[in-house]
């Protein structure tokens, strides 16, 4: 169980950091943190492509904070994470 607990608390703060200004706004840095095949659904509807995020000047700045993090095991080496991401900027 600690196991799962350091786990969660690890990939919580790779989350986070995603919504940090510094990283939003730094390409080598979402490089770094994003998969090569990552794609993410937006709340618009959009789907995300990291392509869409390492090239310029790479994300746009919003004030988000994230709640309710999960993560479930799907196998030996696989986790699906679930949380919400609410934008202070979109309010």
């Amino acid at each position: 169980m600690k196991k799962h607990s350091e786990l969660k608390k690890h990939l919580c703060e790779l989350e986070e950091k995603l919504l940090e200004p510094k990283t939003r706004t730094n390409p080598a840095e979402l490089d770094k943190l994003l998969a090569d095949d990552f794609f993410e659904f937006g709340s618009s509807g959009n789907v995300w492509y990291k392509k869409d995020s390492v090239g310029g000047d790479g994300l746009s700045v919003r004030e988000m904070t994230l709640s309710n993090f999960e993560i479930y095991p799907l196998s030996k080496d696989t986790v699906l994470s679930t949380y919400l991401v609410r934008d202070e900027t979109r309010m």
